[in-house]
């Protein structure tokens, strides 16, 4: 990602950001909507661009997002997390979320194998009585 130097940083366009990372620009633009990423200008006064802090954060923000994470608690952790960019107070946070997420998991783990259980019992159920009809006409 070749891109021009904003003060002491690189910034990167969001379109090789979006390449790079396999996101739409829409999704970028989104995420800054709502306040859990921000863009600089660049220097060259064009399109917005990211820093590597950013990038890093837009990272970050996938992984939360795969593991489970909504928006809403990113921005709720982006809160914690602060202006003064204090990791030691967003961590037990995410922790948090986290365990909140593994017992959604669980629960619904548990549903599902009851669930399947229900299906198996009644399949089998299902599958004696057209067993037992088709040996009973045989019979007669």
């Amino acid at each position: 990602m070749d891109s021009p130097k904003n003060g002491n940083e690189e910034v990167v366009t969001i379109g090789e950001v979006a390449i790079t990372l396999g996101l739409t620009t829409r999704t970028l633009r989104y995420w800054e909507e709502v306040g859990i990423i921000e863009s600089v200008q660049r220097s060259d006064g064009a399109v917005r661009g990211y820093t590597p802090y950013t990038i890093r954060r837009i990272k970050f923000i996938m992984k939360l997002k795969e593991l489970g994470l909504t928006i809403k608690e990113m921005q709720d952790l982006y809160t914690v997390y602060g202006e003064a960019k204090q990791t030691e107070r967003m961590i037990p946070r995410l922790v948090e979320m986290l365990d909140e997420h593994i017992n959604l998991i669980d629960a619904k783990i548990a549903n599902l194998s009851s669930l399947r259980k229900d299906i198996v019992d009644y399949r089998k159920r299902i599958a004696q009585k057209l067993a037992d009809s088709v040996e009973g006409k045989r019979m007669a």
